[in-house]
């Protein structure tokens, strides 16, 4: 058993999870063309394919696909079950398509002008193969391709002229060989294609639950999941995704393969059941107990978890906790720079300031006195070095005085004051008493998380700035794609797919377009 992350997946279809949580079941029910070997985020192996080749100064990558690999259901994969699990990711127009694919393999500027996440070369491909005008009627393209892809017919003979045509992002060249060709030269296109969601998917299960719409999520794939190539299938999900089981796959293609790298190895746990949301005291009981043999908690509580532990006397403290280094990824406050307060500039050098970040580490990310994460200057984060702060700007300081002076300079820009703890007014006297300022979260709301809310609206207090925490899903949070239908702050974490500071940390978290907040 294992008590997960406090908060449930966002969905259990990899074509629209894309928080932390989901990896659990991704990387176990779903595989990829290649895969991360373990935790090495900069190196892949291949799984799905047998190998591949580089072409036209890393424009092209050509797959050979694995001869034997099977879905779940006992169905070959084949170049097209490829084409369709690839297509359907970016046409989606989801997070996940969007991050990883944007001008890779989607023109992100025709996105922006017509709603649709073509992979590029695609409307010209369905007009060569049907001869209709899909590259100039916008609505006749739609129409086509949701067509494709809700009854996907690999033996269709059209379908084979649409996935043929050579001049598109990608392209079944033969049974098991598939093509992708990038917009441009990139090197690190198969770290792109190693994380949990550019994985191979069922294109008749999905037919059968809903089919494919240009950027429509499937709700009944989203609760429900669906077949992989994976080691485990998805046996049972509980309302809400409160609980996912996992079990054995009895038709893995891995089970009778040779010279299989580790992530590809059959499954040696015949259940594997998986809690989402259990109270901290939940999960820490039922780890001391053997209820759980995986248990999630803050880096606060790693020793009482240990003292609760029930077989202490024969391990260990590090034979039960795995230090695996640290992660490219930070926790932020975003704060969303289009809408009233947080469009202040002075507003948001008010908040900055009156965090008190040395507070944040000591008392939440030390343990035994070594510290387990730093403060750093983004968008881009020191895991991924030679591209951090290159000027050596200085770090936010916590300074409560340049606070006030910055919340009274934004009240008279944004018409509105504050009053401190001790009376004193910032801002303009004459307009508007602030409200509470919405601060999010992933719920539910996990020890750590609501610490670092406590050290905040405290350091917020003082100059008088009143917060209203709320939690919301994480479901919900990728609702949040446009800075208008999105909440003035967020608490949440970011962690890249792969080590690109440009595409997986600048442009997300500089933009709305992918479900971040700007």
């Amino acid at each position: 058993m294992d008590d997960s992350q406090t908060a449930a997946p966002d969905a259990l279809d990899p074509g629209t999870g894309f928080f932390v949580q989901d990896n659990t079941v991704f990387l176990n029910v779903y595989q990829g063309l290649v895969e991360f070997t373990g935790f090495n985020y900069s190196q892949v192996v291949p799984v799905v394919a047998q190998n591949y080749t580089i072409l036209n100064n890393y424009k092209t990558y050509v797959f050979n696909i694995r001869r034997g690999v099977t879905l779940s259901t006992g169905e070959p994969v084949n170049a097209s079950i490829l084409w369709f699990s690839f297509v359907r990711e970016a046409y989606m127009g989801q997070a996940v398509g969007l991050a990883n694919y944007g001008e890779l393999t989607i023109y992100m500027t025709q996105y922006s002008k017509t709603g649709y996440a073509f992979p590029w070369g695609i409307r010209h491909a369905i007009q060569a193969a049907t001869g209709l005008p899909t590259v100039t009627n916008l609505t006749l393209a739609v129409e086509a391709l949701n067509n494709i892809l809700s009854n996907f017919n690999a033996a269709n003979t059209t379908i084979q002229k649409v996935m043929s045509y050579p001049d598109q992002a990608y392209v079944v060249t033969g049974p098991l060989t598939f093509e992708t060709n990038l917009l441009e030269p990139y090197r690190d296109w198969l770290l792109t294609l190693g994380g949990p969601w550019d994985v191979v998917v069922d294109p008749i299960y999905i037919d059968e639950h809903g089919g494919v719409q240009g950027n429509k999520v499937n709700g009944y794939y989203d609760v429900n999941g669906g077949p992989g190539t994976g080691p485990y299938m998805i046996k049972s999900v509980a309302p809400g995704l409160t609980q996912v089981v996992l079990q054995a796959n009895p038709n893995y293609w891995g089970n009778n393969a040779s010279n299989l790298p580790i992530i590809a190895q059959p499954a040696h746990i015949p259940i594997i059941v998986i809690n989402y949301g259990e109270p901290h005291g939940t999960r820490v009981e039922a780890f001391a107990t053997n209820q759980a043999q995986i248990s999630y908690v803050s880096i606060p509580f790693f020793n009482q978890m240990y003292q609760v532990y029930q077989y202490k006397q024969y391990y260990s403290f590090n034979q039960i906790f795995d230090e695996l280094g640290y992660p490219p990824g930070f926790n932020y406050l975003g704060m969303n720079t289009q809408i009233f307060p947080t469009n202040i500039t002075d507003f948001r050098l008010a908040i900055v300031h009156a965090i008190n970040y040395t507070e944040i580490l000591d008392k939440l990310y030390t343990y035994n006195g070594q510290p387990l994460a730093e403060e750093f200057l983004g968008p881009v984060s020191p895991g991924i070095p030679g591209f951090y702060n290159p000027d050596h700007l200085p770090l936010y300081s916590f300074n409560l005085t340049l606070a006030a002076y910055y919340l009274n300079k934004s009240g008279y820009q944004g018409d509105f004051y504050v009053v401190t703890p001790n009376g004193t007014v910032l801002g303009n006297p004459n307009g508007n008493r602030l409200p509470p300022i919405t601060i999010t979260y992933l719920a539910p709301i996990s020890p750590l998380t609501e610490s670092e809310l406590e050290i905040i609206q405290a350091g917020l207090s003082q100059i008088g700035l009143s917060v209203a925490p709320q939690g919301v899903t994480a479901s919900v949070s990728l609702t949040y794609v446009t800075p208008q239908a999105s909440p003035p702050i967020q608490l949440l974490g970011w962690f890249p797919d792969w080590a690109d500071p440009i595409l997986q940390e600048m442009v997300p978290l500089l933009t709305t377009s992918v479900g971040l907040p700007a």
